[in-house]
């Protein structure tokens, strides 16, 4: 499949409001001649659309370069993350298109973050921005040293996806791990009784469950199925150390 073919193809809502902006100065003409008519009201959250893999997969790139650029440096290691997630998600032929794809955004300054997330907000589910903020912690993880600027600009990015703090700790534990991690991916408290501890699994898992995306194609449940192993690994741990 040929670039312009895999674009045509990927894309439902990205082809209108501000992100479509953003594609329009990555690939230029390209976008221009199949945008026509595409455009999106992003300005009423009841005009929604399922949100197709190639939806996800832009605002991955986007979210994916503001967050590399958020300590004022692009460590190569960063890079090869996002590339070789890539890779391990799509195969190589449809990875070195959103390569390309990420590497023309990530020469854009003065993308606005806000603008991004608030159309990312209005048409795309929650189980599926919960993804892309899980996707976001392993590129500020991937260079061995995560920056405040890189965490501060990811809990930003989550406000404006409508993130709830508590998601965003149960992320964020999943890579940063201390000895509540198992509580704080849970989304509970360390004074939980058994009993709490054991509806909070069951309301996690079902929250991380990978059908949650299965819209988005099986590459993308991957990334799903590993929030689910670490919610049914926080639980565990917790029977043992609880004994029950």
């Amino acid at each position: 499949m040929n670039f312009s073919k895999w674009i045509g193809a990927a894309l439902g809502w990205s082809f209108g409001g501000p992100i479509g902006a953003i594609l329009g100065m990555a690939l230029g003409s390209v976008v221009d001649g199949m945008s026509n008519g595409s455009a999106v009201n992003t300005e009423n959250p009841q005009q929604r659309t399922q949100t197709q893999p190639g939806d996800f997969e832009v605002s991955l790139l986007i979210l994916a370069s503001i967050v590399i650029k958020a300590d004022g440096k692009q460590d190569q290691r960063e890079l090869d993350f996002v590339r070789l997630q890539f890779v391990s998600m799509y195969g190589k032929e449809r990875a070195n298109h959103a390569f390309k794809l990420f590497k023309e955004i990530n020469k854009q300054e003065n993308i606005s973050t806000r603008q991004v997330c608030l159309q990312i907000r209005q048409m795309m589910q929650h189980a599926s921005r919960l993804q892309l903020i899980h996707f976001l912690f392993g590129i500020a993880k991937a260079d061995g040293v995560v920056t405040d600027d890189e965490v501060a600009q990811i809990q930003t990015i989550a406000g404006y996806l409508g993130i709830s703090h508590n998601d965003y700790e149960s992320i964020k534990a999943m890579f940063y791990k201390s000895t509540d991690s198992a509580y704080k991916i849970l989304e509970i408290e360390k004074t939980a009784t058994n009993d709490e501890v054991k509806k909070a699994y069951r309301t996690m898992a079902k929250k991380y469950h990978p059908d949650k995306v299965i819209h988005l194609g099986e590459e993308h449940q991957k990334g799903a199925e590993e929030k689910f192993k670490q919610v049914q690994d926080a639980y565990e741990q917790l029977q043992k150390e609880r004994v029950f």
